[in-house]
């Protein structure tokens, strides 16, 4: 019995499992024949929106975003989200495109139409940023793309924020004949109207010819990408032809040429990643617009302290060099020194770093390079550089080692004159706070030029071993005793080192402020610093100075 009893539980188990199996297949039958639900006219237009988006984002295709990748590039938007904040950059209009109807192109529209333009976040500061996309008609710009950028360009200036343009064009779109043209000259005017008062960053990504070159030019600094980046106003195709001379895109206008030999372009990184990172880095010392004092940040850097190497660092033979970035990287704070045109007029030194937390613009002789002297490039080097940390309200730090301007007929028929006033000119039309360190030689005019306290040098030191004079102990013993015998000009040499090769009589004088020792300069700038934080200069009304060209 207890047999047959377990027989029909199994029996029953199985009928009932069966039975569970065949209602699940009918409820999938009847499940499958349900017809799919109807999207309400407000979701289909969400789902049409998410493909014209997603199209937008694609600019060129995917044919063209690989081939781009391959050339070792990367996409207009992949640059944005590299340089700004993570999930901070909105894109402004996406879906804009061409009014073209020439050579055919009304049939090929592509949303964006080849530049990506937006906003963003570095380090938490709002940027605007736009960034040209190859892969849409070879990033060749278009009125309406002309249009997008000085939209940008505008809300920058409204809003008092840094704009960064990121290049990579085929320049002014042949198809569009003028109206390309006159967006490319709607967008220098915006340029020029927005110098002085944002912060303006090129970054060329690719090719920049014509007359697309001309933006980055007025912008504050550019930056280039080895091997990648090419800059010229005529192409090698148009020099051979016009010249019979020939030459390569890197020779003609590539990152190296640019950075060392032209000036044109202030930074040169390694990779695109690379160049990206410096653009952050440069924006940790410069104001967002021309209202805000420099940048201020937390220092933990013993504002007293003192390094004895200083006081060894300047040999005691005037004529031997030392690395005055040495001098430069000791005093300043977390000795960081973010250097601007650094292979670029190599005699002078010029960059930004923090001093008791104050973001500052250094401008420095090197007497490691041309025993220091100032030169054509040198002058305009400098004299740039002191324009911008003037126009941002960013104090000036200036290290003197100069012995004069170089001599010659090739850079007396270059315009030295002219360019070295140029140097002059921005130190005296500099109303930032102006401090002053001679390190060693002060000679001639180049004394009066490097922010003297006949310029408005607000704070002027000298080391005690610092020359200060119309020109060299020797040079000027030659002049003045001319037919004077071995003897006699080797006595009046030691007493004219004594009497004038030192800073005290530049200091009886008042010219020096006072005479430090070289351990103590940071502190004893910081004490300037502080003092000076509250000047308030203005330069006589006027539409504009007329500064030396």
């Amino acid at each position: 019995m207890q047999k047959k009893s377990n027989t029909n539980t199994k029996n029953s188990t199985t009928k009932k499992v069966a039975a569970k199996v065949v209602a699940a297949v009918k409820e999938k039958k009847s499940v499958a024949k349900q017809p799919e639900k109807e999207l309400t006219l407000t979701e289909q237009k969400y789902l049409d929106f998410e493909k014209r988006s997603k199209l937008a984002e694609i600019g060129g295709g995917e044919d063209k975003i690989q081939k781009q990748h391959d050339s070792g590039k990367l996409t207009a938007r992949e640059r944005i989200n590299i340089l700004v904040d993570n999930n901070t950059f909105v894109e402004l209009d996406k879906f804009v495109s061409h009014k073209c109807t020439d050579f055919g192109m009304e049939k090929t529209k592509i949303p964006g139409d080849g530049v990506v333009s937006g906003y963003g976040k570095i380090d938490g500061r709002l940027i605007y940023v736009f960034s040209f996309d190859f892969t849409v008609f070879g990033g060749s710009l278009s009125r309406t793309n002309a249009d997008k950028i000085i939209k940008l360009q505008k809300l920058a200036i409204k809003n008092g924020a840094p704009l960064i343009a990121i290049n990579d064009s085929g320049g002014a779109r042949i198809q569009e004949g003028v109206a390309s043209l006159g967006g490319y000259a709607d967008i220098f005017y915006s340029n020029v109207m927005s110098s002085g008062v944002i912060p303006q960053i090129s970054v060329i990504m690719g090719p920049c010819a014509g007359g697309a070159v001309y933006s980055p030019a007025l912008t504050d600094f550019i930056f280039m990408v080895k091997e990648k980046s090419h800059m010229f106003v005529t192409g090698p195709d148009v020099v051979k032809t016009v010249t019979h001379e020939d030459v390569t895109k890197e020779e003609l206008g590539g990152a190296l040429t640019h950075n060392s030999i032209t000036g044109v372009a202030q930074f040169m990184g390694d990779n695109e990643e690379s160049t990206l990172m410096m653009v952050r880095e440069l924006l940790q010392f410069i104001p967002s617009n021309n209202m805000e004092d420099s940048p201020l940040r937390p220092n933990i850097d013993d504002v007293r302290r003192e390094d004895e190497k200083l006081q060894t660092l300047i040999p005691d033979d005037p004529n031997k060099p030392y690395d005055i970035k040495e001098l430069i990287t000791t005093v300043v704070d977390d000795n960081y020194f973010f250097e601007v045109n650094p292979y670029f007029a190599e005699n002078i030194v010029v960059g930004y770093a923090y001093l008791g937390g104050k973001a500052v613009g250094i401008v420095a002789n090197q007497p490691s390079i041309l025993a220091g002297v100032l030169d054509v490039d040198a002058s305009i080097k400098a004299a740039r550089f002191v324009r911008f940390c003037d126009a941002f309200n960013i104090p000036l730090i200036t290290f003197e080692d100069v012995p004069g301007f170089l001599p010659g007929t090739s850079q007396e028929h270059l315009g030295l004159i002219r360019h070295g006033a140029k140097l002059l000119y921005a130190y005296a039309e500099a109303t930032v706070p102006k401090i002053t360190v001679i390190t060693r030689k002060a000679y001639g005019g180049a004394y009066c030029v490097m922010s003297s306290k006949h310029i408005g040098g607000d704070v002027n030191f000298a080391y005690p071993a610092a020359e200060i004079a119309v020109m060299g102990s020797e040079g000027a013993v030659n002049v003045l005793y001319r037919s004077a015998d071995a003897d006699s000009k080797a006595k009046a040499l030691a007493d004219y080192k004594d009497r004038f090769a030192n800073p005290y009589q530049a200091a009886e004088l008042g010219f020096i402020d006072e005479i430090i020792l070289p351990k103590q300069t940071r502190f004893k700038l910081i004490q300037a610093l502080e003092m000076t934080q509250n000047k308030t200069l203005s330069n006589p009304p006027k539409k504009h100075g007329n500064i030396p060209l």
